[in-house]
């Protein structure tokens, strides 16, 4: 056995397993394997490159999610002709919602290519978006345009984006209230404060008053999450008057 033959046996085992799973998600075989092992990078990795600068899949992130959204807005604009710049802008904000994103990657199960110091079950919900938008990005660097909308075709759109479903879709209960709240005329007021109570994680709690009545309370790990469920369950209370508004 030559040389040759010892170097890549020696990494057969770890990047041919890699280059099976990615490939078979994928649907085609990637050019530079090194791009899609950095879209998996976590920062805790605290891995850096030849030139000292760090290295892990955010920046894959951010490019990635600048194609998912080009794409998501042609696509839309093909798809829906008499859509207004408001309706096409709406319409990419629920296909491409953190929480659609997260389902996505969680679908595809990437959290397994995952290098990190931090365990696996650690990590929040975003991971998994996260590691799909990179995935993205990694896709256009290697193959470029062509193949990233082909991918986005095949994982997102074909399978799950419904126009007339996603229509029906609401992204944020906070702005449906809001919304109704201003078209009623109506005071509102999302009184939130810190209550960490026994809790080892902080935690705020929120009142939701609607003309000076306290319609919801809530209570999470954020701010913004705690508004968001407080105005779900306002939603629900008053969705008969909401719906005849």
């Amino acid at each position: 056995m030559n040389f040759a033959s010892n170097l890549f046996n020696s990494h057969s085992k770890e990047d041919g397993d890699f280059f099976l799973g990615i490939t078979k998600i994928l649907g085609f075989k990637p050019k530079s394997l090194a791009i899609y092992k950095k879209a998996f990078l976590h920062r805790s990795a605290n891995q850096k490159d030849e030139k000292g600068h760090p290295m892990n899949y955010e920046r894959l992130e951010f490019l990635g999610d600048s194609m998912l959204g080009t794409i998501i807005s042609k696509y839309l604009y093909d798809e829906v002709p008499d859509g207004d710049e408001g309706y096409l802008t709406k319409m990419r904000s629920k296909i491409v919602s953190r929480k659609h994103l997260n389902e996505l990657g969680k679908d595809l199960n990437l959290i397994q290519f995952v290098q990190s110091r931090i365990p696996k079950t650690h990590f929040g919900d975003n991971i998994h978006g996260n590691v799909f938008e990179a995935l993205v990005g990694a896709i256009y660097l290697d193959r470029g345009y062509n193949y990233c909308e082909k991918f986005i075709h095949q994982r997102v759109i074909d399978p799950y984006v419904d126009i007339e479903q996603l229509e029906g879709r609401v992204i944020s209960y906070k702005s449906l209230v809001i919304e109704w709240c201003q078209k009623q005329k109506k005071s509102f007021d999302f009184n939130v404060y810190e209550d960490s109570g026994n809790d080892a994680l902080k935690h705020f709690a929120v009142k939701l008053s609607i003309d000076d009545n306290v319609i919801a309370k809530a209570r999470a790990t954020s701010k913004k999450k705690a508004e968001e469920i407080a105005s779900k369950r306002a939603f629900f209370a008053l969705q008969d008057k909401m719906n005849r508004s």
